[in-house]
């Protein structure tokens, strides 16, 4: 069995690894997670929560996979993730394959509506709602059902922020904390004008409704 990650910088480079997707498009909003924030992400679920190690761990909108990858190295019993884009999953099953991980992650195409069982934790970089207004929406509702804790990326903003905490506690959900994190974003499609933009995001830790 390998033996999991315990150095924040060794998963930085493995995730940096992970390759990324051949062909983005942009009205899913599919830009990858940057590896210095996947690692922020998920040592601060494993190390100052315990939400990773020897739980079930599944990644809404999983692109190719790094959150979920990066769970399984350090240490999460299973792993799922769930991604409508077909390209998308396939490079995320290959990533696992050739980071070892082949046996304790499950990759699924599918809307993230069909999942249904419970999990120990939910992690998400859903879309932002820039290219579809309320994308992230559903993400949060579905997280609140599926796990026990959950931690998700959105655009930073104080009127942002209060919607979204709003948004959770209607819906059963209460935020645990917020964390401020900048998210380097390198020039991907047509309409983006700069080499590089930096995009201040929050990352919510919630308890969800099964708890």
């Amino acid at each position: 069995m390998q033996k999991r990650l315990v150095r924040k910088l060794d998963l930085e480079k493995a995730i940096s690894e992970i390759e990324t997707h051949p062909m983005p498009k942009a009205y899913l909003e599919q830009y990858t997670i940057p590896s210095r924030v996947a690692a922020e992400i998920l040592f601060m679920a494993t190390y100052v929560y315990d939400d990773i190690v020897d739980k079930t761990v599944v990644d809404l909108g999983c692109g190719t996979g790094r959150l979920a990858i990066g769970a399984a190295l350090l240490g999460a019993r299973e792993t799922f993730g769930v991604d409508v884009d077909k390209v998308a999953v396939n490079v995320a099953r290959k990533n696992a394959e050739r980071k070892g991980m082949k046996q304790n992650t499950h990759w699924i195409v599918a809307d993230i509506d069909v999942m249904q069982r419970t999990f120990d934790t939910v992690l998400q970089n859903p879309p932002f709602g820039v290219q579809r207004r309320g994308a992230d929406r559903k993400f949060i509702e579905k997280s609140l059902e599926l796990g026990r804790r959950i931690y998700s990326l959105h655009k930073r903003g104080a009127r942002n922020r209060e919607f979204i905490k709003r948004f959770i506690e209607r819906h059963g959900g209460k935020v645990t904390g917020i964390f401020p994190m900048k998210m380097d974003i390198p020039r991907m499609f047509e309409f983006h004008t700069k080499k590089k933009r930096s995009v201040q995001v929050d990352l919510y830790r919630i308890e969800g409704k099964s708890l």
